[in-house]
């Protein structure tokens, strides 16, 4: 018996019913006892084209009850060796963006008061800003693995400077990451112009289009990037839409060309060895998706990133 959390086994409890955490753990607000702590951003007020990721860390968990603890691939197994609980939703403010990025800043700021592990389900490609900045006032500023169709890099838009496509310029103008430890992988699609794509290259961002990428496992670029952050903190950002409309249109700004499900499994067990001290997976949108795919895909690239992280497991 080990006396750390488990999810429900679906041999013990349809996989239809019982709580809707994430893989169906135990919800808990004890950060002290935690080594990662699971929790939603249900938002999507950050967004400039299609909507409903409000409704993404809900659907992501519900699909979440299909995963088991073990790893079959890896061999992790998790929960064997971290406390790992489903701490609930930030309480964002629906009318307001700019009043979320403060609560979502002050919720992060008080969690990483301890040292559980923050893995967030969104929402929109915004939350990933305020939650930076906690980042970067615990553990200086942070290397950046951000998986995407996009950049992310705008300065404004619609005249606002905090939204879901300007997040990384606001970061790097911060300081709350190092530029050349930015690794942007899947971007692809079009721009308004080539400095859309080429000033956070002259930055120091390290770009991996995803037209470089067709047909290639990315094991090797995953190591790539272990060694070179080193021991590094660092953050995790996958936004959902890095990957081809194929296999998950359930998302709000949809580009063809993208990453397999393959590729992303295979980048993110590379990483294994990098101090994650955070992650979140953006950017699902479930009224786009109605078979639940996207969402699927989601939780199982959470898990992904739960396996990988510091601590974890192997049998």
């Amino acid at each position: 018996m080990t006396p750390k959390n488990q999810p429900i086994s679906g041999n013990d409890l349809a996989r239809f019913s019982g709580p809707g955490t994430f893989m169906r753990l135990p919800t808990s607000n004890e950060l002290q006892k935690l080594d990662v702590a699971v929790l939603g951003v249900p938002m999507d007020i950050g967004t400039s084209w299609r909507s409903g990721t409000r409704f993404g860390p809900k659907e992501v968990r519900s699909q979440s009850a299909m995963i088991r603890p073990y790893n079959l691939a890896t061999g992790a197994a998790p929960f064997d060796s971290m406390q790992v609980a489903d701490i609930g939703d930030l309480a964002i403010n629906t009318f307001s963006l700019s009043d979320s990025l403060r609560i979502i800043a002050e919720s992060y700021e008080a969690i990483l008061n301890y040292d559980a592990v923050p893995m967030a389900i969104g929402g929109d490609h915004s939350i990933t800003l305020p939650i930076l900045r906690a980042m970067a006032k615990r553990h200086g500023p942070v290397a950046l693995i951000h998986v995407d169709a996009h950049g992310d890099v705008n300065d404004e838009m619609f005249g606002e400077r905090e939204t879901h496509g300007t997040v990384f310029r606001r970061a790097y103008e911060e300081g709350l990451i190092q530029a050349d430890k930015t690794y942007q992988v899947g971007l692809r699609g079009t721009g308004y112009g080539a400095e859309d794509f080429s000033e956070a290259a002259a930055w120091g961002f390290q770009q991996f289009p995803a037209q470089e990428l067709w047909g290639r496992d990315l094991s090797a670029l995953g190591a790539e990037i272990r060694r070179d952050i080193g021991d590094l903190p660092t953050y995790i950002s996958y936004d959902i839409d890095s990957l081809d409309p194929a296999f998950a249109p359930g998302t709000g700004t949809p580009e063809i060309g993208g990453l397999t499900t393959p590729q992303a499994l295979q980048l993110i067990r590379a990483l294994r060895g990098v101090n994650v001290v955070g992650c979140d997976l953006v950017e699902v949108s479930p009224p786009y998706d109605t078979t639940g795919n996207t969402a699927l895909t989601g939780a199982n690239l959470l898990y992904e990133m739960l396996c990988i992280l510091p601590g974890v497991a192997y049998r």
